[in-house]
């Protein structure tokens, strides 16, 4: 009985290491199973691969061709000259200095002479008898300048009415209503009336229209700048034709 006893205590140390080293030979087997049946099926696989051979294309070399450009035109010949000897002497013109020495003297126009010159030309203009500075005087008239203008148109009017044949207008058969005969005419230097002229209806009212005018009197003449000048004066004469 205690050889027994002895027989299974030095047995029991020893089992755990046996059932270890079993263990780890049964996981070695089944590990190289396994490869060896993966290794297997890579070496089918492989077999199983066809391998094409590649279709190699021969490429030609292509040679580049440079573009030829025709030579430039050649240069224009160039024009011949000649060379023709002078027959005619020329004349050399030679141009006078315009400026003037010291020593020469210079005239020198004074400004009144020239104030002078407008003046004397705008004399020379008829000046209307609206705008005229000292208006003629009609014999009889006096007072500002404004009651002198005043006063000749009265007078002209008034000489007008007194001798101009208003029976012939009806004379000559005109229509009905009013009848204007504008007149122009001057008053010179002198104070007399000059150019006179009509314009009317009818010729024999303006021929009667000149006629009374040329019977104004002598006036007293119109002034610009103390000067006497010629006045331009325009009268206007209104007649009514009646039935």
């Amino acid at each position: 009985m205690l050889v027994k006893k002895r027989y299974r205590a030095r047995l029991s140390p020893n089992r755990k290491l046996f059932f270890q080293l079993g263990l780890v030979l049964t996981l070695l087997i089944i590990y190289i199973a396994l490869e060896w049946k993966t290794m297997d099926r890579y070496v089918q696989e492989f077999n199983n691969v066809s391998f094409e051979e590649e279709e190699i294309i021969d490429i030609p070399l292509t040679q580049r061709i440079q573009e030829v450009k025709p030579p430039p035109p050649p240069p224009p010949a160039p024009e011949r000259i000649e060379i023709v000897a002078d027959e005619e002497e020329i004349e050399e013109t030679v141009l006078e200095t315009t400026e003037t020495d010291e020593t020469e003297y210079v005239e020198a126009v004074e400004i009144e002479n020239i104030e002078e010159i407008i003046e004397e030309e705008e004399m020379q203009k008829d000046i209307p008898f609206a705008i005229i500075e000292e208006p003629p005087i009609y014999p009889g008239c006096k007072g500002s300048k404004e009651e002198m203008k005043q006063c000749m148109q009265d007078k002209i009017n008034a000489h007008v009415t007194k001798h101009f044949n208003i029976d012939l207008a009806q004379e000559l058969g005109l229509t009905q209503g009013k009848k204007k005969v504008y007149v122009q005419f001057k008053i010179d230097k002198d104070g007399e009336i000059k150019d006179i002229r009509a314009r009317g209806p009818h010729t024999r009212l303006e021929k009667e229209a000149i006629r009374v005018v040329e019977l104004l009197p002598r006036m007293t003449p119109g002034k610009q700048r103390t000067r006497p000048v010629r006045v331009s004066y325009t009268l206007p004469i209104t007649m009514i034709v009646l039935e």
